[in-house]
């Protein structure tokens, strides 16, 4: 292959990264566009904390994490743009429906529907980011891609604060579904499917493997580590993006266009910064002890523990959006490595079901259970606080935190070993 060649290569594996950051972007725009306008949406259809934690943790989690697995084994025998495209077109379609209903369980069903539709986003998109960029690379552009949450979140809460303070709710989610359809055109027709194995240069051999002998291959400790410790920390870091906004609301009485300003340049700068960061550091470090792929994240989840303890009990608009910030950016620190770690010890025709089962197991955990829980808590502890009640639900997520760092620690400890016994094996077949 001439330099002429590589070069053009590098480019378009590039452009198609951006393509499908900008997927992940309407992914969160269309996952999160819900937080920023729950407090108009519980006046609107009378609902409780518990009813609003079930739309936008457990009842969209549970589809999203469940179908995720078909759809991964899918993308893994078939063109997995075309599954990307098609599912761009449903998530963003119900969420324009969102707008549309007229009571809460026609909302919960339209939220399941863009759970099933975001199920065929991310798995196939890791696995065509891998096959485009080698492993030495592979952590920096799975975060470049992750940071797509953060741009999604601060389209999300800016354009939502904007758009819900003149024209309410309804309009907020026909006008954040729309476009996503759209895009899904350009996706289609402009990313080209890529060779499975081109990331490491090896020949690759269609996976018709059951679900469960694939299963059993990756259930390695080290894979049950990482991502429980991600579930762990996601916890969190859902917990907070779904309920900072009524914490806001409620105990400092911010407006809805002062949240959604706030969590839109937080959430950007913080969020995209720390996926990069994260990805750059790891691939780095990663150089010379393999290790750091994971010590990186469990470093920045200890750090993290301070600036949430003080958004949830401190005050001041300007130290506020200070914490917000720092928090933001060290609680995204962890997904592109941790993806690299995990899609580095399997084989590229495994890959899509990979991801799929680390966020089958990560949002159960984090995005089903964490908005969940801590709403009915809230809905427990109302009578005896009132307002203050959200803020000492959210307590919970220190311990999930303490929980994640300590699996990240053992799993630091187990991956160099794993990885080049992967290796080995790669080499002898």
């Amino acid at each position: 292959m001439d330099e002429t060649t590589q070069t053009h290569q590098k480019k378009y594996a590039k452009y198609v990264l951006y393509i499908l950051t900008g997927v992940y972007v309407f992914n969160f725009i269309d996952r999160q566009i819900l937080v920023v306008i729950q407090e108009l949406i519980k006046k609107d259809l009378n609902l409780s904390d518990g009813q609003l934690g079930l739309l936008t943790g457990f009842a969209f989690a549970i589809f999203y994490v469940t179908l995720g697995l078909p759809i991964a084994r899918l993308a893994d025998k078939t063109n997995r743009k075309n599954v990307i495209s098609a599912s761009l077109v449903l998530w963003s379609g119900m969420t324009a429906i969102s707008g549309l209903v007229v009571n809460y369980w026609q909302l919960l069903l339209a939220r399941i529907g863009v759970g099933i539709g975001e199920a065929g986003g991310s798995p196939p998109a890791h696995s065509i980011i891998s096959d485009y960029f080698p492993p030495e690379k592979r952590a920096t552009a799975l975060s470049i891609y992750s940071s797509g949450i953060y741009i999604g979140v601060m389209v999300g809460f800016l354009g939502g604060g904007i758009i819900a303070q003149k024209f309410g709710w309804r309009v907020t989610l026909l006008a954040m579904g729309i476009p996503g359809i759209l895009y899904a055109f350009l996706v289609y027709f402009f990313v080209k499917e890529p060779v499975r194995g081109m990331g490491e240069k090896i020949k690759v051999t269609p996976n018709n493997q059951s679900f469960g002998e694939n299963l059993r291959k990756l259930l390695t400790p080290t894979f049950i580590l990482v991502a429980l410790g991600s579930g762990a920390h996601a916890f969190l870091t859902y917990s907070l993006l779904s309920w900072a906004p009524p914490l806001l609301a409620r105990i400092h009485e911010w407006n809805t266009l002062q949240i959604g300003l706030t969590l839109a340049i937080t959430n950007g700068i913080g969020g995209i910064a720390g996926n990069i960061v994260g990805g750059r550091l790891t691939d780095k470090l990663g150089r010379k002890n393999k290790s750091w792929y994971v010590q990186v994240p469990m470093i920045a989840g200890v750090l993290t523990l301070f600036p949430v303890a003080a958004i949830i009990f401190g005050g001041g608009t300007y130290w506020l959006v200070i914490m917000i910030l720092l928090a933001v950016f060290l609680t995204s620190v962890y997904l592109g490595p941790i993806l690299g770690v995990l899609l580095s010890l399997v084989r590229p025709n495994m890959r899509s079901f990979t991801s799929a089962i680390y966020f089958f197991i990560l949002n159960t955990i984090g995005l089903g259970l964490g908005p969940t829980v801590v709403g009915f808590i809230s809905d427990y502890l109302a009578p005896s606080y009132g307002n203050e009640s959200i803020r000492y639900a959210l307590t919970i997520v220190f311990l999930m935190e303490v929980i994640s760092i300590f699996l990240f620690y053992a799993a630091a400890k187990r991956y160099p070993k794993a990885l080049a016994k992967f290796e080995a094996s790669i080499t002898q077949e």
